[in-house]
């Protein structure tokens, strides 16, 4: 099909798409925290002064972070060129979120009802938008670009 016979996003695909731009501004945000503490020098040595297995930690959430900001970027892009992988990727993206907010529900050290908080919103997003992502006839007709 050519990119002229798709349909334009629009219907209930606006409410997947701002949680998109929602998740792409707050990994941004993540990113840019982690980067402003390596830059600092006032939390370079505090970083620095962290027991290894500590210091793997911290280097792992800020890969993760950064990953996530890519792949969230990635699909933002994707989803406005209407690509055909979009709804497979998305759902991918909406289990990944889940996965990383139960990760911090379990691990991190935060009341339980913020962390219950932090929770809820990917849950419920994954429990929308994923079946609507698989059986939704409007996003097999708008993502068709290969």
């Amino acid at each position: 099909m050519s990119e002229n016979s798709a349909e334009r996003i629009g219907g209930w695909l606006i409410a997947p798409l701002a949680w998109l731009l929602v998740a792409l501004l707050s990994a941004t945000l993540a990113v840019f925290l982690y980067a402003g503490a390596l830059i600092s020098p006032q939390t370079l040595p505090a970083i620095r002064a962290l027991s290894q297995g500590n210091m793997i930690l911290w280097g792992l959430s800020f890969l993760f972070a950064a990953a996530m900001w890519y792949y969230t970027f990635w699909l933002t892009i994707a989803f406005f060129k209407r690509r055909a992988l979009v709804p497979k990727h998305y759902i991918i993206w909406l289990l990944i979120s889940v996965l990383l907010a139960v990760k911090a529900f379990a691990f991190s050290p935060v009341s339980d009802a913020l962390a219950l908080r932090q929770l809820l919103f990917p849950l419920l997003a994954a429990a929308l938008l994923a079946p609507y992502f698989r059986r939704s006839a409007r996003v097999k007709r708008t993502f068709v670009n290969p």
